[in-house]
């Protein structure tokens, strides 16, 4: 273990605040160009190049939104505003929300600078193995819920409102908002093979524990959809819930390996 452990409490602090403050300048950089600035084609020597330029309306998080309309929403469904400030609000929210995913990577950087130190080298082998495939399944998720649950679920519940003949609207913040809960639900629950391969792995239970319990799992899994599903008719629910079945079959199958290495090495 690094001796950076014995330092001081108050040096540990000051190196905290230091990583903290370089990573919230970062996240609030990218906001506010997102925020502030548009991008345009421009024609150099016969060379289209993209520029940034300054704009507060057609900024690039207006053009982010615009586009997630495009790809979530069904074609009968309007984005409105019922007060004059949603749409800067939503503006902001969508430019910070990118803001941050662009800083993702200095705030990892700066995170795992921190703790390194006091990790002793299996703990770091560890967390080398596990940041790479954590952000590759949490990119997963988010992608599958973007391109195909938040789409799938936003048709299926309108299509209500059509059998009604009433007209279907959706406010700009609830959009955003929508989105964005559905982004990170399911980026956090990509993360369930990799719970299960960790707790397998450290010995706090043994492979088999996955098998035995699947039904009390497919309970929780149950319930913990029906708590961050938006809506109360349970549809959405099991769209949330199959994919999190899944991945749990796939985490049982890892831990598995794990079992069947530990014998080959014996």
């Amino acid at each position: 273990m690094n001796s950076d452990k014995t330092r001081p409490i108050i040096e540990h602090v000051h190196e905290l605040r230091k990583r903290v403050i370089r990573v919230m300048g970062a996240i609030v950089v990218f906001s506010f160009s997102i925020f502030i600035f548009s991008i345009k084609e421009v024609n150099i020597d016969n060379r289209n190049i993209t520029i940034p330029y300054p704009d507060i309306y057609n900024n690039i998080a207006s053009k982010l939104i615009t586009k997630l309309q495009e790809i979530v929403l069904p074609e009968y469904v309007e984005v409105i505003l019922t007060t004059p400030g949603q749409a800067l609000s939503a503006q902001i929210y969508i430019s910070l929300l990118f803001g941050t995913i662009v800083s993702m990577p200095l705030i990892l950087w700066e995170i795992i600078g921190f703790i390194k130190p006091g990790l002793y080298e299996t703990e770091r082998k560890l967390l080398r193995n596990l940041l790479v495939p954590a952000l590759v399944l949490f990119s997963i998720g988010a992608l599958f819920s973007l391109f195909v649950m938040v789409p799938l679920t936003l048709d299926f519940l309108y299509k209500y409102g059509l059998s009604l003949q009433a007209e279907t609207f959706i406010t700009i913040n609830d959009f955003v908002s929508f989105i964005t809960f559905f982004l990170l639900a399911f980026g956090i629950a990509f993360q369930l093979p990799i719970i299960m391969w960790l707790i397998t792995k450290l010995g706090v239970v043994k492979h088999s524990f996955w098998k035995e319990n699947w039904r009390y799992t497919l309970l929780i899994l149950v319930v913990l959809g029906a708590m961050i599903t938006p809506d109360a008719s349970g549809i959405t629910m099991w769209l949330i819930t199959i994919p999190m079945m899944s991945l749990y079959i796939l985490g049982y199958i890892i831990t598995r390996n794990i079992k069947l290495k530990d014998t080959t090495n014996k």
